[in-house]
């Protein structure tokens, strides 16, 4: 495994401790999205797909500092658009560490080298490199050459000042079991320390519609790769084994929505990381009053196919402490590759889809140009602690 011991242990335990006080739903990874300006545009990708004007904001130190303490969980995932284009994301890590949190920092590497002198080793820090594949895979999923050299300086540079850093992973219909596999080969000889793997989710705002996964091919992928990697004990993950068994058939999970909570410049996202289907101004009302019960597998036209970390990864480790015997047959055998797979959750009372992506939009700008017609001013480059000026891409 790539998740270090201390960090297992206290997962563990604040896991175990919602469990014995009879807490329900709770959170185990925050996932700060503090932009949705990037310096790339995947294929991919559907978080970039806003005017300018709201790509422009981003959450203040303050607003993170809050989220981070409503939210209570123990891990911070730092995603976007890219972090590194905040001028303050420093000292957000900083004060998120020093709230004894642990940090992951996401990024495409592509400003990484330069800014790595802002940021100091810690226990309770990780950078999280983009790079889906080898060259030939991870420039061809990002839209631009060059990338995947970058990012593996990078990841060089920062293990030579002492970094622990992993890789995050995203894999689509036309991946070879093969070549993932050789490519896990390669980061692990590298050194890198931990790998996040995941298959992609079908945003429907993203510009490529032709090659997310569906449930049965992403078991088959998975079942290829982990097969040529022992069971998937070759490679250190920084994920929960029976997440990764999961994604290979073998379980049989539904979503935990609100294991991974999302606050962006729209607010407390509802109900995840994947789907912006309303917003919450406050942790509190995002808990209890988001209908979980319209989303998920089986219960949604959206989730049909998603077998997303963000929304599964909770399920395992909730799992994992109800039945730690199947941890241990994992760590003895590793991840099951052939026989039958596990049955999977009925598609047949799901609703329509809803889509409520341009409202959302709709709803930021009447307030960004309500608040420029009333002051006069620049709604993304007014001077208080919510919103400042953010550094120009590279």
């Amino acid at each position: 495994m790539g998740i270090p011991f201390h960090q297992t242990a206290r997962i563990g335990a604040y896991v175990l401790k919602q469990h014995i006080t009879g807490r329900k739903k709770y959170p185990l990874v925050l996932m700060l999205e503090p932009l949705f300006r990037c310096n790339l545009a995947c294929a991919g990708c559907g978080k970039i797909d806003y005017p300018d004007k709201i790509l422009n904001q981003r959450v203040s130190v303050a607003d993170a500092m809050k989220a981070i303490d409503e939210c209570g969980a123990p891990v911070i995932s730092i995603a976007g658009g890219e972090p590194l284009l905040h001028k303050e994301m420093p000292e957000i890590v900083r004060g998120a560490i020093a709230k004894k949190k642990f940090v992951t920092l996401c990024t495409n590497a592509l400003l990484m080298e330069k800014k790595l002198d802002q940021y100091k080793p810690s226990p309770y820090f990780n950078w999280s490199v983009h790079l889906d594949g080898d060259e030939t895979m991870h420039d061809k999923s990002v839209c631009q050459k060059g990338v995947y050299d970058k990012a593996v300086s990078a990841i060089k540079a920062a293990k030579a000042k002492g970094f622990r850093v992993n890789i995050n992973t995203t894999l689509f219909n036309d991946a070879d079991p093969e070549k993932a596999a050789n490519f896990f080969d390669v980061v692990t000889a590298m050194g890198i320390d931990g790998i996040t793997v995941s298959p992609g989710y079908a945003y429907e705002r993203a510009p490529d519609q032709q090659h997310f996964l569906n449930r049965s091919k992403t078991k088959e992928l998975f079942r290829g790769i982990f097969a040529r990697g022992k069971g998937g004990k070759a490679w250190p993950w920084f994920q929960s084994p029976l997440f990764l068994d999961f994604l290979a058939g073998n379980q049989t999970y539904e979503c935990t929505p609100w294991g991974n909570p999302t606050f962006t410049v729209f607010g407390w996202q509802k109900p995840c990381y994947l789907l912006g289907e309303g917003y919450a101004q406050s942790f509190k009302e995002l808990m209890e009053e988001t209908e979980w019960k319209k989303y998920g597998v089986g219960n949604y036209e959206k989730c049909a196919d998603c077998m997303v970390h963000c929304g599964f990864e909770a399920t395992a480790v909730r799992d994992a402490v109800k039945a730690p015997w199947k941890m241990l047959t994992l760590g003895l055998k590793g991840i099951r590759t052939e026989g039958k797979m596990a049955p999977d959750i009925s598609l047949a009372n799901q609703r329509p889809a809803d889509f409520m992506f341009s409202r959302h939009v709709q709803n930021k700008m009447e307030e960004i140009d309500a608040f420029e017609k009333k002051t006069g001013k620049s709604f993304s480059k007014v001077a208080n602690d919510r919103v400042k000026p953010m550094e120009a891409a590279e």
